[in-house]
């Protein structure tokens, strides 16, 4: 995702950005290109390109521009270029050799009377004109749309970008046929006071602009790198044996995915492997229809005509029945292939870490109370609960000698007075006999 869910820091930089704003990853900018040659210092006498290219409204839109400063801007920074009568504020993306690559690819000739210069490194009041011009973008698109909607014209706004000095305005939109917007551009012009740009684009290029999470969960590719986009057909899903279901097979532009032509030239490299003109082969059963094929496994199904049941067949055999259909010669049945299975294992329970105490919270004090609800009081408090004195009794003697006689309970100190009785056990309060419950 983009580094703009970070916001924004000091020198309109995304404050949670470790590289300042000129990430390498398409982190704060779309299609953006990772220089592989920054890093290697040139020959002494080599000069750097003089050609670097500019992205403009998030890189949406990029273009070439011819740098006439005397020190070379790095990739990342905001620099003032020349606009449609005016001045334009745009981000470096790309510097050095790999713009001469980019140039190729896009087509774009090294003409120095076609080519726009740079004007200078982009200074704080730049920036603020830039920023107050970019809020305006929002309310321009919503009563542009109300115009279009009042004219019945059947189109739709879905972008508008300003230039910095908000001389100019370009208006993206998409028709699903020719729309006659000559009255539209005189109301424009007279109701924002600039010069208007109208462009069609297709629905897919509108998705690219508005961005959004595919069904793989990612971001969608012509959002982020897709940048030419060929014709996707059905026939890419046959091959590929996917089921003809539009709403799977259809992105958020309501086309046909493009991720369907990917993998498109692998799966024709595999069919090159099975026999052609296999769709019915003949038997004595009868005749045989081909329901699928597995490239994966490199096996055809085939069924009958009057039953469900699938046989699958080697490559080896479906060729060995076509000679033999050649030659006249029908096999007496089809031989299955076997066809290998994963075993599943059975699903492990796993603890989720979640109990549900409700009703299993226990008291040892209330235990205890039922055990003696069912055992009954213990025995020392049947005999009176002087069972201890009694013992500690017979242990002692009479100093006189008669160690028949038992003392009474209290022990005289050897200084001639009476020992302290030992501190008794305090019992548990019961409870009466009507507030007991049944064990």
């Amino acid at each position: 995702m983009g580094c703009g869910n970070c916001g924004t820091g000091s020198g309109s930089k995304p404050a949670g950005c470790k590289s300042n704003g000129n990430c390498g990853t398409s982190g704060c900018n779309r299609f953006n290109v990772f220089d592989w040659l920054g890093n290697l210092p040139l020959h002494d006498s080599a000069k750097p390109y003089n050609v670097i290219e500019v992205s403009f409204n998030k890189g949406s839109r990029k273009d070439f521009f011819r740098n006439s400063l005397s020190i070379l801007p790095e990739k990342g920074e905001m620099i003032a270029v020349e606009g449609t009568n005016g001045f334009d504020v745009g981000t470096v993306s790309l510097t050095g050799e790999l713009v001469k690559l980019q140039m190729k690819k896009y087509g774009v000739k090294d003409d120095e009377a076609a080519m726009r210069k740079v004007l200078r490194m982009a200074t704080e009041e730049d920036l603020s004109i830039y920023h107050q011009t970019k809020e305006r973008e929002q309310e321009v698109m919503i009563k542009s749309r109300a115009i279009a909607r009042q004219l019945n014209l059947e189109m739709k706004i879905c972008e508008v970008e300003i230039q910095a000095d908000g001389k100019k305005a370009t208006f993206f939109y998409t028709a699903d046929g020719r729309v006659d917007f000559r009255e539209l551009i005189k109301i424009y012009a007279s109701e924002f006071k600039m010069k208007i740009e109208m462009r069609q684009i297709g629905a897919r290029q509108e998705s690219g602009k508005v961005g959004g999470i595919g069904a793989c969960g990612r971001e969608l590719c012509c959002s982020t790198w897709l940048t030419d986009f060929k014709s996707v057909n059905t026939s890419a899903a046959r091959y590929q044996n996917l089921s003809i279901n539009q709403t799977k097979l259809s992105g958020q532009c309501g086309r046909l995915k493009c991720c369907l032509n990917y993998e498109l030239d692998t799966y024709m490299d595999a069919l090159k492997a099975f026999p052609e003109q296999a769709e019915s082969i003949e038997t004595a059963k009868g005749t045989a229809y081909l329901q699928k094929r597995d490239i994966f496994r490199n096996l055809m199904w085939y069924s009958f005509k009057d039953s469900n049941k699938q046989y699958p067949l080697t490559i080896t055999q479906v060729k060995e029945i076509l000679e033999m259909n050649k030659k006249g010669m029908k096999p007496e049945a089809l031989e299955v292939a076997e066809v290998e299975t994963r075993t599943h294992k059975a699903p492990v329970d796993s603890d989720v870490g979640f109990v549900n105490d409700v009703g299993q919270l226990s008291l040892k004090s209330l235990e205890r109370s039922k055990q003696r609800k069912k055992t009954g009081p213990p025995k020392n408090q049947q005999q009176g609960g002087n069972k201890g004195f009694a013992h500690a009794d017979s242990k002692s003697k009479n100093p006189n000698g008669s160690g028949g006689q038992k003392n009474t309970g209290r022990q005289k100190s050897p200084s001639g007075g009476n020992a302290p009785k030992p501190p008794r056990k305090q019992q548990s309060p019961q409870p009466p006999r009507s507030d007991r419950r049944k064990g």
